[in-house]
């Protein structure tokens, strides 16, 4: 029941910044942890950053440790992934992604497209 919305992709170049916006539709959102993944051409699906409920609590994948930070905004409904000193290997579709039942994140944003230009 739960739905997600994205926006704030774009093209920009290396060493840019650029942020994503993910709002979740419901009552509980504060309740359940929000996740950032990202999929390139031709590769699997990996996981960037997720946070707990509150916020308090956020794990990031090594590849963007220390360039992107995620934060959210209970009030909003809403989690970001700001993306600083931007590669081209960040090229890829992000999604957000919710775990509404505590189970796994199972609930998928449409993507958002991030080129990083050399």
């Amino acid at each position: 029941q739960v739905q997600l919305v994205q926006s704030g992709g774009g093209l920009v170049q290396a060493g840019s910044s650029l942020t994503l916006s993910c709002t979740a539709s419901g009552r509980r959102f504060a309740r359940y942890g929000m996740a950032w993944f990202r999929q390139a051409p031709g590769k699997e699906r990996e996981f960037v950053a997720q946070s707990n409920g509150s916020g308090g609590s956020i794990f990031y994948a090594s590849s963007v440790k220390g360039r992107f930070t995620m934060s959210r905004d209970n009030a909003k409904n809403t989690v970001s992934l700001q993306m600083n000193n931007l590669k081209p290997e960040d090229t890829a579709v992000y999604y957000c992604a919710a775990d509404p039942n505590a189970v796994r994140f199972d609930v998928w944003g449409p993507g958002s497209q991030v080129t990083v230009s050399s």
